[in-house]
């Protein structure tokens, strides 16, 4: 595999990676700034900034985008007229900061929760994952997550895939027309020690992985089966995700730590390595 090329640095702790109509879109989660990119110009453009953690980043059918703010637990929308709203409001469903995002073609969108104040090193409890109907109202869809973080719909099926980090495994979920998630199972379990945050998926349907706490990014097909990893030793694996030209650039997100007062330094950066199997 090619070597990995800085793209963006100076940051603190990118998250919510994802490729919309030619750019790079990812939020810094220790600044609350949302950024939008020209990865090819080297061009960096902020697009907004919220009071809170800026985790996962989607779309509504209109264009709006939807940004998961984390400690106020409210998905918050900006229009196409640069109005910032609040979408959908958590807070009276979890007391513990939520995570990230994915929102499909319809405007229905999933949201991941801690479960518990990782920040204030509470004792773990089980996280919960909330669904989002594309007018704002939320509901409760699962409650028995280990750290819900990064999801993804697998292309050309109605299967949501939800990285588990404190379980090292991706669960599946069908999700019904309703948008309620049935037939959980285990997607794959990952090698002993990975810690899955960010996930994006490929045209053959594998997943890339970013293991925060074991610095790697690794490619897994269902049932657990490793085909890549790229190590990035001494650093954070935070997200990734597939896009560029030809949507065979991996654009690596990392950062030096994932508690805030150890990020200030700024270490957090964009770096992008070419795979053979494109977005």
């Amino acid at each position: 595999m090619a070597e990995l090329s800085v793209i963006f640095s100076d940051l603190r702790f990118p998250e919510g990676a994802r490729w919309r109509e030619g750019h790079l879109w990812f939020s810094d989660m220790h600044t609350g700034q949302v950024f939008r990119s020209d990865p090819i110009g080297r061009t960096l453009q902020e697009v907004v900034v919220v009071d809170d953690q800026p985790s996962g980043l989607g779309w509504l059918p209109d264009g709006s985008l939807l940004i998961s703010c984390m400690l106020d637990r409210v998905v918050r929308r900006l229009d196409v007229s640069g109005t910032l709203s609040d979408f959908a409001d958590l807070s009276a469903l979890t007391s513990a900061p939520i995570n990230d995002l994915v929102t499909d073609e319809s405007g229905r969108t999933f949201v991941g929760g801690f479960g518990y104040d990782l920040y204030a090193d509470a004792p773990q409890r089980p996280g919960p994952i909330f669904g989002v109907d594309p007018e704002g109202s939320a509901t409760l869809l699962e409650k028995d997550m280990v750290f819900p973080n990064g999801s993804v719909l697998l292309p050309g099926t109605s299967t949501l895939v939800v990285a588990e980090t404190w379980a090292a495994r991706l669960t599946a979920f069908d999700v019904d027309d309703h948008g309620a998630l049935t037939h959980k199972r285990v997607w794959a379990e990952l090698p002993p020690g990975s810690t899955p945050d960010g996930i994006c998926v490929d045209a053959a349907a594998g997943v890339w992985v970013s293991s925060i706490a074991t610095g790697q990014f690794l490619r897994v097909e269902a049932g657990g089966r490793i085909t890549d990893t790229i190590e990035v030793p001494g650093r954070c694996a935070t997200d990734c995700v597939l896009g560029g030209p030809d949507g065979q650039t991996l654009f690596l997100l990392t950062s030096n730590s994932w508690q805030p007062p150890e990020t200030t330094s700024r270490m957090g950066r964009v770096e992008a390595v070419e795979v053979e199997i494109p977005a």
